[in-house]
């Protein structure tokens, strides 16, 4: 029960370390951006932060729902990415909690940052920047579009997610694959490794 805990505590510290990391980059990067831009671009980036969050929320339920079978069977005919797809499968729950907590509420959090940023542009572009009710109604149009996007697309992508979990996760697991083999970026644990711990630790 202990290692248990101290496994969950440790990854919930990291996933929130990571968190603040990601959230710093998607905050700069979206500013600077939105900074000094028109309202159409501004526009056009807010729809690209939803639709992130929407595909990797579409992602971590694949990751759930899939299973183990077929990426076997591929991984013996050696499918690139099917091993990778494997893992994935195994570790859903982290792969989970991290498209859909870490990446998905940040989208959420960018995207309504960067909305407000827009309907700024937009009075300043229509009212020359003076406060009034139009910014209100400008505001609350512009964030109920963005909800609505966001649940909307969450809905379909869940429908998806499941329906097409075995596709999804093979790609996930091609895009690992690259990450690791070309770029080598350790994305997720390696089961084997880890049972050839877990034994070693046993035996002494």
């Amino acid at each position: 029960m202990k290692k248990i805990l101290k496994r969950s505590l440790k990854f919930s510290v990291s996933i929130a370390v990571i968190t603040f990391v990601l959230a710093a980059i998607f905050s700069i990067v979206s500013n600077m951006i939105l900074d000094g831009t028109g309202w159409l671009l501004g526009l056009f980036v807010v729809l690209i932060i939803v639709s992130t969050g929407v595909l990797f929320d579409m992602m971590g339920i694949a990751a759930t729902a899939a299973s183990v079978t077929p990426f076997n069977a591929m991984a013996s005919e050696k499918v690139y990415g099917a091993k990778h797809a494997i893992r994935i499968v195994r570790n859903a729950d982290r792969f989970a909690t991290f498209c859909n907590d870490v990446i998905g509420d940040i989208s959420g959090i960018i995207s309504g940052t960067a909305s407000t940023l827009v309907v700024i542009q937009l009075v300043i572009v229509i009212n020359g920047g003076e406060s009034s009710g139009l910014q209100y109604v400008i505001g609350t149009i512009l964030t109920s579009i963005v909800a609505a996007l966001t649940v909307g697309g969450k809905a379909l992508g869940k429908t998806v997610a499941i329906t097409a979990s075995t596709d999804l996760i093979l790609f996930a697991g091609k895009v690992v694959a690259v990450l690791e083999d070309k770029l080598h970026i350790k994305v997720l644990p390696d089961p084997k490794k880890s049972k050839k711990a877990n034994g070693k630790v046993s035996k002494t």
